[in-house]
């Protein structure tokens, strides 16, 4: 199909790129990789007035140390996430979890900030980000706002931005060491979406697990921090077995779809079998 027509903007900095959404009204949207975008407007699922491309914006292409934390600009590419030294030394559940999105062509265009504020729950980097405790950073002619990703994903391809604000860059703290890191997800076919997915962070200290960190993919309308089995792991013992009933928590306080890739209560199952694998293998099991 052929999508409906628009107002194309392209700003030369964010602040033009803040005052052009302020104008286009609550009908615009950002366009930065446009992996996700592209085929909704092909499909006239969005219909925009307005489309403000961010290409021009190349200070948002920057990954940089902010100190405790690190700094995903907005227009970085999964492909540039997936490579960057900074990413893979102090946030390796983010370069194992891209590495996961779709496929090369994709991971070269898409953005990984782009696919946060997409906010599908189907999406693999909502839930890591969720487990991170990532902060992301808005921008509009009001000023900058920061935004916890425990409040950013509210409903179903529905996040907390305001329709006058700008998603410029995400800020995840570093773990610090002793962490371990996994993210185990099921799909049917290589480049398919998650039926279920996991992003499971485990801190230990000798055969004691201090910490655990796990949030689910594709278990609701947004992405759910499994806490019950945070709960249940926390100083317990490592161990495949003490993993497998901890993951028999996933699924509690989740709303699970029933689609023509599984019911409910098949994902709730997968939900518990991931975790317990994810666990495992962040823990060196």
């Amino acid at each position: 199909m052929i999508p409906a027509t628009f107002d194309y903007v392209r700003p030369a900095s964010v602040d033009d790129a803040a005052r052009a959404l302020a104008d286009a009204g609550e009908d615009a949207k950002v366009l930065a990789g446009g992996q996700s975008l592209m085929p909704l407007l092909r499909m006239r699922l969005a219909y925009p007035d307005a489309l403000i491309d961010l290409d021009r914006l190349d200070g948002l292409r920057e990954i940089r140390d902010d100190g405790d934390a690190v700094v995903i600009g907005a227009m970085a590419t999964h492909h540039q996430v997936i490579g960057d030294p900074l990413v893979r030394e102090h946030l390796p559940l983010i370069a194992r979890a891209t590495e996961t999105v779709a496929d090369p062509a994709v991971r070269h265009r898409g953005t990984f900030c782009g696919s946060l504020a997409h906010a599908d729950p189907a999406g693999d980097l909502p839930a890591v980000a969720l487990a991170l405790d990532a902060v992301l950073l808005a921008r509009s002619v009001r000023g900058e706002r920061e935004i916890p990703a425990a409040e950013f994903f509210v409903d179903w391809m529905t996040s907390a931005l305001e329709p006058d604000e700008l998603l410029v860059g995400v800020r995840v703290p570093k773990p610090g060491t002793g962490w371990g890191v996994h993210y185990e997800k099921f799909h049917r076919t290589a480049q398919a979406w998650a039926i279920v997915g996991v992003a499971c962070a485990v801190r230990r200290s000798g055969d004691t697990v201090e910490e655990a960190r796990v949030a689910l993919t594709n278990m609701g309308p947004t992405p759910v921090r499994a806490s019950g089995v945070e709960d249940a792991v926390r100083g317990k013992a490592a161990s495949r077995e003490a993993f497998q009933a901890a993951a028999g928590h996933a699924a509690e306080g989740t709303e699970p779809p029933t689609d023509l890739h599984g019911s409910a209560e098949y994902r709730a199952h997968l939900a518990s079998v991931l975790t317990a694998r994810a666990l495992s293998t962040a823990a060196n099991l």
